[in-house]
């Protein structure tokens, strides 16, 4: 994950809970979030599930990589990215699991998938 092309994230313990609330706003975010928890392993950038254009969507990822719930790396030609799961559980134990429940749970009540 050495790329230059690789962009930088910010430390998880410099994350304030402000930025990570504030990253998660969007239904969007939050959508790209609860897939990236689903997956088995790091998904490209277009095999997301998005009511959103591309350019639309490369935001969405920015600000969530820049709020650091996010790892983004290049493999070839593709943007992958990564939950940061495990890292964000340190920092604010146990919310990341109540977002993506609610998100989750919201989906459902609405009839979406997700």
């Amino acid at each position: 994950m050495d790329d230059d092309r690789n962009p930088p994230h910010p430390e998880i313990r410099a994350i304030t809970l402000q930025q990570f609330l504030e990253a998660l706003v969007d239904p969007v975010r939050r959508s790209i979030v609860t897939q990236l928890s689903a997956a088995a392993e790091d998904v490209r950038c277009g095999a997301f599930d998005l009511p959103v254009n591309k350019s639309t969507a490369t935001h969405h990822f920015r600000v969530l990589r820049e709020a650091g719930l996010i790892r983004q790396y290049y493999v070839g030609t593709a943007r992958m990215n990564a939950l940061r799961g495990a890292e964000i559980e340190e920092v604010f134990p146990g919310l990341l699991s109540a977002v993506v429940a609610a998100d989750r749970a919201g989906r459902a009540a609405a009839g979406a998938v997700g």
